[in-house]
């Protein structure tokens, strides 16, 4: 076994690996093939595949450079629907107790708590005053 795992790392000297990116794709490719076994579909089956064949070139890949730019720019994609997953996310559960509204003067947003009635909104940017019901 000691035999085994130190050939294995004399082969993966100097390649790249898993990163983020690599695991994703795996991580697809499963659920694409557990799909296949429920649709019998050869066009889902050959995109599981190739993205198979696309996770294993890129852990054996010896060009890390061009890997890692590939895994950031996956990382900022990731990142970016991230933060807009988690806007949505905190205004649905702020809709409960707070109203958004927008500057008639300047377009600027301005959080308002609910139930206040008609209330007299002050712009903290332009300084203007509009009334509305909360």
């Amino acid at each position: 076994m000691n035999e085994f795992r130190n050939r294995f790392i004399r082969f993966m000297y100097g390649r790249y690996g898993m990163d983020q990116l690599s695991k994703f794709t795996s991580i697809l490719c499963m659920t694409l093939l557990v799909l296949t076994l429920f649709m019998h579909n050869g066009v889902v089956y050959t995109l599981a595949i190739l993205l198979l064949i696309y996770t294993y070139f890129r852990c054996f890949s010896r060009n890390i450079s061009r890997r890692s730019k590939e895994n950031q720019r996956y990382l900022n994609f990731y990142y970016k629907c991230q933060g807009k997953f988690n806007y949505i996310k905190a205004r649905i559960k702020d809709s409960k107790t707070h109203r958004i509204f927008k500057c008639p003067n300047c377009s600027q947003k301005i959080r308002v708590p609910k139930g206040k009635g008609k209330i007299s909104i002050k712009c903290p940017k332009c300084r203007i005053d509009f009334i509305k019901r909360t």
